[in-house]
C-alpha cells in the first residue's frame, strides 16, 4: 500500500519541535490516533486500560541521557532503579498492582558493560523492593549515540475500576502520599555544585552531596515512591488519582482540567520544599481526591477540590499558573 506523503509545503509552514510545549505537541500527534478497539482506557492518564476484562494497565516512558539524566551524577544501580520507579508509580496512580517490565536499552559503544549489568540490577532492586512480585519481564538492547531506556509498564486493576484524572468532584478533599519538592531541591544542590567550568555534569561533588543531603540526593537519583499507596487509595475510593512527575502545581491542574473542576492548594500543608514541589519534578508521590473522611492512611490532605473557575489551580485562594517540567521548555535549566 502506498502511504500518503505530507506536501513539503505543508511541513516547511508547520511550527517546529521547539516552538511547542510537550502538551501542544501531544495534542497533535494524538489527534492522528484512531481510537484502539482493545482498550478501555486510552491516551491521557497515567496508563492505559486494556480490554478482555478492562485489567489490565500499560504505560511506557523514555530516560534519554542529556534531557533525562547525567551518567556523571547517576551510578548504573542508581538510574536502573530510578527508572523501574517512575514507571511503577504510574501503574500505581491507576489504581493497579505492577505486574511486569519490559526494558529497551540502546547505549554508546564505549559504556562499559558493568555499567549495564548495574542499570539491570537497579532494575531487579527496585521492582523487587518497591512492588514485590514484578520484574523485567523481556526488552531489546541496541546502540545509540547516548545512552537511552524505554520502559514498558504493566500492571493488574485485579477487577478494580481504575483511578483516572477525570473524577475529582466539588467537595473532595485533595490529598498526597509520598514527599513533596525534595527530588527538586536536589536536582538544584547538583546543578550547583556537580558541574564542571563548561557547565556539564561532573561527579566530582557527588560523595559530599550524599554525605551532606542523602533524603535529597536519593529523591531526585534513587526516588521510592509509595507504590502500594495506589492500591490503597482505590480501595478506599479515590475519585481521581496522579503520579506528580512534572510538578504538584502542573500536575494538579491535569487532574482539574481533566475533571473539570478547580483545586485549591494548601501552601502550610506542602512541607519545607513547597517551592520546590509547586514548580519542580520528580517527586512520583501520588496525588490523589477522596470524599471527606475517607482519605487512607498514608496520605495527608494537602487542598480542596472546587467547582470549574476561570483558574483551574490556586495556593490559597490565589489563582496560579501550573509550571514544571516540559522537556520541549528550551528556557528549562
Amino acid at each position: 500500500m502506498e502511504l500518503p506523503a505530507t506536501p513539503a509545503a505543508t511541513q516547511s509552514s508547520s511550527p517546529r519541535v521547539s516552538d511547542l510545549s510537550e502538551g501542544e505537541l501531544l495534542q497533535l500527534i494524538l489527534a492522528q490516533f484512531h481510537e484502539a478497539k482493545t482498550s478501555v482506557v486510552g491516551p491521557g492518564d497515567d496508563a492505559a486500560v486494556l480490554a478482555p476484562g478492562g485489567n489490565i494497565v500499560i504505560t511506557t516512558d523514555m530516560m534519554i541521557e542529556g534531557p533525562d539524566f547525567r551518567r556523571a551524577w547517576h551510578s548504573g544501580f542508581e538510574l536502573g532503579w530510578k527508572a523501574a520507579a517512575t514507571n511503577l508509580s504510574d501503574v500505581a496512580a491507576m489504581g493497579a498492582r505492577p505486574s511486569g517490565l519490559t526494558v529497551a536499552l540502546a547505549s554508546p559503544s564505549d559504556v562499559p558493560a558493568a555499567y549495564l549489568v548495574e542499570i539491570a540490577r537497579g532494575f531487579d532492586a527496585a521492582c523487587q523492593t518497591l512492588a514485590p512480585g514484578c520484574g523485567v519481564v523481556g526488552g531489546d538492547l541496541s546502540t545509540a549515540p547516548v545512552l537511552s531506556l524505554s520502559i514498558t509498564a504493566l500492571g493488574n486493576l485485579e477487577g478494580r475500576q481504575p483511578v483516572l484524572r477525570s473524577g475529582a468532584q466539588p467537595g473532595d478533599v485533595v490529598a498526597v502520599a509520598g514527599d513533596l519538592g525534595l527530588a527538586a531541591a536536589g536536582l538544584s544542590l547538583l546543578f550547583d555544585r556537580c558541574v564542571d567550568a563548561s557547565g556539564a555534569a561532573s561527579a566530582e561533588g557527588i560523595a559530599g552531596l550524599w554525605a551532606e543531603h542523602p533524603e535529597l540526593l536519593a529523591a531526585q537519583l534513587a526516588p521510592s515512591p509509595p507504590i502500594p499507596l495506589g492500591i490503597e487509595a482505590a480501595q478506599h475510593g479515590a475519585s481521581s488519582m496522579i503520579d506528580i512527575s512534572d510538578s504538584l502545581s502542573l500536575d494538579a491542574s491535569r487532574v482539574a482540567r481533566a475533571s473539570g473542576v478547580s483545586i485549591n492548594l494548601f501552601r502550610d500543608q506542602l512541607g519545607a520544599y513547597a517551592d520546590d514541589a509547586l514548580t519542580g519534578g520528580e517527586d512520583h508521590a501520588l496525588l490523589a481526591t477522596f470524599l471527606p473522611g475517607s482519605v487512607p492512611h498514608g496520605f495527608r490532605v494537602i487542598g480542596e477540590v472546587g467547582p470549574l473557575s476561570e483558574s483551574p489551580l490556586s495556593v490559597d485562594g490565589v489563582a496560579t499558573v501550573g509550571r514544571g517540567w516540559d522537556p520541549f521548555d528550551s528556557s528549562r535549566r
